[in-house]
């Protein structure tokens, strides 16, 4: 890693109303009331297991996948790479084959959804990632796929085949990033779940910190 390169927090922080994906509860957060001045201040959160900074677990769309409890630390905690995507519509295989990808890798995408977090409301005209993209990362043996926006699908178009294509491959994905102000490139990645039971996926908090470039090699 760099020297003294400091931790960037890259999930989104969890506010009361905050969007969520259309037909997800809302995010609700609120403070129970004290019986006497003396007790402790108690907080109560209300929402999706999709809300904000999340991870898919092959649940999600295969009834007899792995639920987020079993997810391995390995998937989220290592090297990871962040691809800066110019498409303001798509991530497609071109965008893909344009970088070489390993098997094992941790993939983030950032696309200009990192600024759409600005927006009060769910915008549907986010980035996402074509089927054909899906089914290249899943070939080369991708580990774990990040995306910018909540869904790694397109809404209302091929969301459920790009997740089944990923999760089937056994892809852990990450979706709810807010990569802007992110230079693409290699970075260290920590990314840890909330340990829930039998459940498709969890929140989660998402650190990243920049990897120490090999000696002699340019900026």
């Amino acid at each position: 890693m760099e020297e003294n390169a400091p931790w960037i927090d890259v999930s989104v922080p969890l506010v009361n109303g905050m969007i969520s994906y259309p037909g997800d509860p809302p995010v609700e957060i609120s403070r129970l009331p004290a019986n006497h001045d003396e007790d402790p201040m108690i907080s109560r959160l209300s929402a999706s297991v999709h809300l904000g900074t999340h991870i898919d677990a092959p649940l999600h769309y295969i009834p007899e996948g792995k639920g987020i409890d079993l997810m391995p630390a390995a998937a989220m905690i290592g090297p990871a790479r962040v691809i800066g995507i110019a498409d303001p519509h798509v991530i497609s295989v071109n965008d893909l084959q344009a970088h070489s990808l390993s098997p094992g890798e941790r993939i983030l995408f950032k696309t200009r959804n990192s600024s759409l977090w600005e927006s009060p409301v769910f915008r549907e005209d986010y980035v996402y990632l074509s089927t054909e993209g899906a089914s290249f990362l899943a070939e080369k043996g991708v580990l774990a796929l990040g995306i910018d926006y909540l869904s790694i699908g397109g809404f209302n178009t091929n969301e459920p085949e790009v997740h089944r294509i990923l999760l089937e491959a056994g892809v852990w994905i990450i979706e709810g990033l807010n990569l802007r102000g992110v230079e693409p490139g290699q970075y260290d990645l920590v990314c840890m779940p909330l340990r829930i039971i039998g459940v498709e996926a969890a929140p989660a908090r998402v650190m990243i910190r920049p990897l120490r470039k090999p000696a002699g090699e340019r900026s």
